[in-house]
């Protein structure tokens, strides 16, 4: 079982989780990852304008629901299933929670499959094609892959998508979200890849961002941006958001789609780059809620940004937090952060 490093407010609230976390999580027969209500609770919401209460109340608590994870990744919801899959990137193994059950593992190997041998990333980001199936970031095959067996049956067995750009291999798939139409956008950084930018082992002169089509063209959107992320699209299709995880650029781009997902321009939403120093995270995943705002990770925890660039408050996980998805109803938002799962509500 993995130990908290969380600095909680008082001693009695450390004691609540020794107590009642803890014990919960022996008295069940579910893995070392999985706690049972009542669920601890750390951080804080803070608010820095008032519209952040259309969706999210500063009293609403910041539950623990997993821990003792080594990078907790790539949350995605199942809306029939009604359970969260989300990724441990550096075990190479994609889990599964629900809330009666807790959490179990789910895929393994989920993002590198080759000799066991060596040590590879496994699965980052996640996301279900319109036909229902699981499609995988993978960052050891440096691949975005579909599984090849349906959710209810997981099998390690996998269809490549795409591999390459113009015949040099991608350095690590990250991130992806779905259009309506079937497109599949997503980033490709080096964290994938034992030495990043330096690894012998890269094709790529650059980390880019790009466009899967249904045919299977890959077109490259962006070959600017150091660190490519977290990737979202708006509800209506018309802009695509991309995080920087880049220390010394810690932004969040914007880029106006035309009709056929072609970006006709570009620009900085948010910059958060003074914040580094002094908080935990960096721009990484993302997701627009149906009102249109933005849950976006970085410094702080998840970032609530209005889509005209202003930021209007901060789920303040206390760790370093990766990414975030909602449920079908939108009635919480889930979190990967550091080698916790966590969730908050959300308003309606």
């Amino acid at each position: 079982m993995g130990t908290f490093r969380l600095a909680f407010p008082g001693i009695l609230v450390w004691l609540f989780l020794l107590i009642f976390g803890i014990s919960s999580c022996k008295e069940h027969a579910a893995t070392d990852h999985s706690l049972f209500p009542p669920y601890a609770t750390t951080g804080r919401v803070i608010m820095y304008d008032s519209l952040l209460l259309s969706v999210l109340d500063t009293a609403s608590p910041i539950e623990i629901i997993g821990q003792g994870f080594n990078w907790s990744e790539g949350p995605l919801w199942l809306p029939e299933q009604k359970k969260l899959l989300f990724s441990d990137v550096p075990e190479n193994v994609i889990y599964v929670w629900e809330e009666q059950s807790g959490i179990a593992e789910y895929l393994k190997p989920a993002g590198y499959t080759g000799p066991s041998s060596v040590r590879a990333e496994g699965s980052n980001g996640l996301a279900l094609d319109n036909d229902g199936n699981l499609i995988i970031c993978q960052h050891g095959d440096r691949s975005v892959a579909k599984m090849k067996a349906d959710l209810n049956h997981p099998k390690a067995d996998y269809f490549p998508l795409a591999t390459n750009y113009n015949g040099k291999k991608f350095n690590s798939p990250n991130d992806l979200c779905i259009s309506s139409g079937g497109d599949i956008f997503f980033t490709d950084p080096p964290y994938g890849l034992p030495g990043q930018d330096d690894d012998p082992a890269r094709e790529m002169e650059f980390n880019g961002v790009y466009r899967l089509m249904s045919n299977g063209s890959v077109l490259l959107i962006d070959a600017e941006l150091t660190r490519p992320n977290g990737v979202a699209l708006s509800g209506d299709e018309k802009k695509l958001y991309i995080a920087n995880s880049d220390p010394a650029r810690a932004i969040w781009m914007e880029y106006t789609l035309d009709d056929f997902y072609n970006p006709v321009s570009k620009k900085v939403l948010l910059d958060k780059t003074e914040d580094v120093a002094s908080k935990k995270g960096l721009p990484d995943g993302l997701k627009v809620h149906s009102s249109g705002l933005l849950f976006a990770t970085g410094p702080g925890g998840v970032l609530v940004i209005h889509p005209d660039g202003r930021h209007l408050g901060t789920i303040d996980t206390g760790q370093a937090t990766a990414n975030c998805a909602f449920d079908a109803e939108e009635n919480y938002l889930y979190m990967t952060a550091d080698d916790f799962l966590m969730r908050v509500r959300l308003r309606k």
